[in-house]
């Protein structure tokens, strides 16, 4: 990072305003013009959490400089926290019915999420954030369904603590993941998209992992940059039943508030039949919400060159290069696979051989080794070809 400029992090005060970062108009220019493709006279809707005026200014300029309509919505974390604590049914019914209202107008949507304590959620009572994420789901579903949309994280000190780096060097690593170009992806996920909808049997082996399912006649579905930033990954889902053996999830992870390690799922019929963590009551209590969270809804294998190691935050670490994720909960209806649930829980096993190896097979054929694909036509996806 250029020493003229000051860290996003840094607190201004009195007269003094932070020099412009143009790494701000990178990413904002990227997500108004490759994830949400806005033209003239669309309607984008500006979802900003607890982040910094300058770049939700930079969306309302690219959203503009692209000739559509910019919307804003500005969020505080600990307030947000505060109103879920004890919302009531009647009260959040008018809230859900004017932002469903709201987005039903909107063509596209962009969430930046920022925010210093990615907890800040951890003492909500669950049934309240239960209350709250079945109250918000017709307006999820509507952004998903009908509207364009993107989301992404906003960089903080705490994430930077979390994949324990300086502020400065993860601000540099944060805008090389999310100003990445992602068309370089487009070659090779459309290889894996084709070879995944053609397999049948899927076998996956690694330090406490052995696990077997089928994703025959389920879709997969390429992430390239158009929805969630950082990106890289292609995903399916199993068939429901069909879930066999035990895997052992390396990556550390945050759900509902709450820090989990060392998860590991046993399955049956494709029914999670034993689960473990350094927090087994609360892994169990999250599993039993719903009959559909102790099955899986997705299975997806990520690739992206950047990320390299796991920080609690799950749309960086879904797609950490080398690694695939295998979600207990709601299946995608894109790949749909039956199952329904309020869960959808991505947990993340990294295979490189740095994080103790691992293969994956589709249908006996080795496909990926150690993190790194082998077909010819899925090299595309591996590191040095994506930088």
């Amino acid at each position: 990072m250029p020493s003229s400029l000051p860290s996003l992090f840094q607190v201004f005060i009195a007269d003094w305003a932070p020099l412009h970062d143009p790494r701000l108009d990178k990413l904002a220019k990227s997500l108004v013009s490759f994830s949400t493709s806005l033209k003239k006279g669309d309607k984008a809707l500006i979802d900003a959490f607890d982040i910094p005026p300058e770049m939700t200014i930079a969306l309302v300029r690219a959203v503009r400089g692209a000739g559509a309509l910019p919307f804003e919505q500005l969020h505080q974390s600990t307030v947000t926290r505060e109103m879920a604590l004890e919302a009531v049914d009647a009260q959040l019914d008018i809230t859900f019915a004017a932002e469903l209202a709201r987005m039903k107008k909107m063509d596209a949507y962009i969430a930046i999420r920022g925010g210093s304590n990615i907890t800040e959620m951890s003492d909500v009572p669950p049934k309240q954030l239960k209350l709250v994420a079945r109250k918000m789901k017709p307006v999820l579903d509507w952004r998903v369904k009908k509207a364009r949309w993107c989301v992404l994280r906003w960089p903080s000190p705490s994430m930077a603590q979390l994949a324990g780096m300086s502020t400065e060097a993860f601000e540099k690593f944060y805008f090389d993941v999310c100003t990445l170009d992602y068309a370089k992806m487009i070659p090779g996920m459309k290889a894996l998209k084709t070879l995944m909808e053609r397999t049948d049997k899927v076998h996956i082996q690694g330090p406490g992992t052995d696990l077997k399912f089928s994703i025959k006649g389920i879709a997969a579905i390429p992430c390239g940059g158009k929805h969630n930033i950082p990106d890289g990954e292609v995903f399916t889902a199993p068939v429901k039943n069909s879930v066999e053996g035990h895997i052992s999830y390396n990556a550390p992870t945050i759900y509902q508030g709450t820090a989990f390690d060392n998860v590991r799922l046993v399955f049956k019929a494709g029914r999670i039949v034993e689960a473990t963590a350094n927090n087994t009551a609360k892994l169990n209590a999250i599993l039993d919400s719903d009959p559909g969270a102790r099955y899986i809804g997705e299975f997806a294998i990520a690739f992206n060159p950047h990320i390299l190691k796991p920080m609690r935050d799950i749309l960086f670490d879904e797609k950490i290069s080398g690694s695939f994720h295998f979600t207990p909960g709601q299946c995608y209806e894109d790949t749909e696979n039956g199952n329904r649930s309020q869960v959808h829980w991505d947990l993340v096993n990294i295979q490189r051989a740095d994080w103790g190896g691992g293969t994956i097979h589709f249908d006996g054929k080795l496909i990926r080794e150690n993190g790194v694909f082998v077909p010819k036509a899925l090299q595309a996806l591996n590191p040095e070809n994506l930088v």
